[in-house]
């Protein structure tokens, strides 16, 4: 993951420099001969994934591609924070590595006889059921991420994802994934990670937005510095409202979307909420080349 981009580019090896130096991780190594087990760790993955964003980034910007606005889903709100001018380039990498950390710790402390609480992305059931099914039916489930129309994320203790996947295929739900992350993440269950990490950003400056970001919290763009801060903290253990996102960003008259970062899910996801503007995906150089050469798919 984003070996490619570290090959071609200086700015993109500065990058990896950085967050080695400020993390204690080598991340080159991390990232281009990690195990899937070295990855999974979310202390690790918070690192390598805003690594791999920020250098899909800067190699964009190296080819002389801008933005008007910015997004994130969950973490990668971090970097588009960064790219908004919210968060200085040398506090980035220590408050995804703090949060990292708690949220690890956080996790760790629900496991139990029954396993580990994890999360599950569940097909087929409109958000506004699943919400009732969790408050009616299911004991420690949360809706953890509002993905698409019809594609929701829980999470749970082991315990309750069992109950769930039972209730959600009785209400008619087409499948249940569970997910392979380490944590019940965005969900009230890590409160002692939100109370851990709202210690931790009290130190940080966050400065106004000078892009248009979008938060997950609230589905809207954010303000000022002082409400982001606010909101990164409560992002913790609330649901990532990224379909409410996208819909700010076309009511915002935003025209095209590019997914600076590695994968294409969230291109995928936007094909569920707009017919018109597209989503083109820029991990690597690759798809940068073909993104610029007008063959992107």
């Amino acid at each position: 993951m984003g070996q490619d981009l570290w090959q071609q580019s200086p700015r993109v090896k500065e990058i990896f420099q950085a967050a080695s130096d400020c993390t204690g991780i080598d991340i080159r190594e991390l990232l281009f001969h990690g195990s899937e087990e070295d990855l999974k760790s979310t202390d690790r993955t918070q690192i390598a994934i805003t690594t791999v964003n920020l250098a899909a980034s800067a190699f964009l910007k190296e080819r002389g591609v801008t933005c008007d606005g910015v997004a994130g889903h969950s973490l990668g709100e971090y970097t588009a924070l960064y790219e908004a001018g919210v968060i200085a380039f040398d506090d980035l990498f220590s408050l995804v590595k703090s949060r990292g950390e708690v949220m690890a710790e956080a996790s760790n402390a629900l496991r139990s006889e029954a396993g580990s609480a994890g999360m599950a992305a569940v097909l087929g059931l409109e958000y506004a059921k699943i919400e009732e099914l969790c408050r009616s039916r299911l004991s420690e489930v949360y809706v953890a991420n509002h993905n698409s129309p019809t594609q929701i994320v829980l999470s749970g203790t082991a315990e309750g994802l069992a109950a769930a996947e039972r209730v959600c295929k009785e209400a008619g739900a087409k499948r249940i994934i569970p997910l392979k992350v380490s944590g019940p993440f965005h969900s009230p269950l890590i409160e002692a990670a939100r109370e851990a990490f709202a210690r931790v950003i009290a130190g940080y400056r966050f400065s106004a937005p000078v892009l248009p970001v979008y938060s997950n919290v609230t589905g809207a763009a954010i303000g000022s510095g002082d409400e982001a801060k606010d909101l990164c903290v409560r992002q913790i253990v609330s649901t990532v409202k990224w379909v409410e996102d996208e819909r700010a960003i076309l009511a915002d008259g935003f025209e095209r979307c590019i997914e600076a970062g590695p994968g294409k899910v969230l291109t995928g996801l936007w094909k569920s909420v707009s017919d018109t503007v597209r989503c083109h995906p820029a991990g690597t150089v690759e798809l940068v080349e073909q993104l610029l050469g007008g063959s992107a798919s």
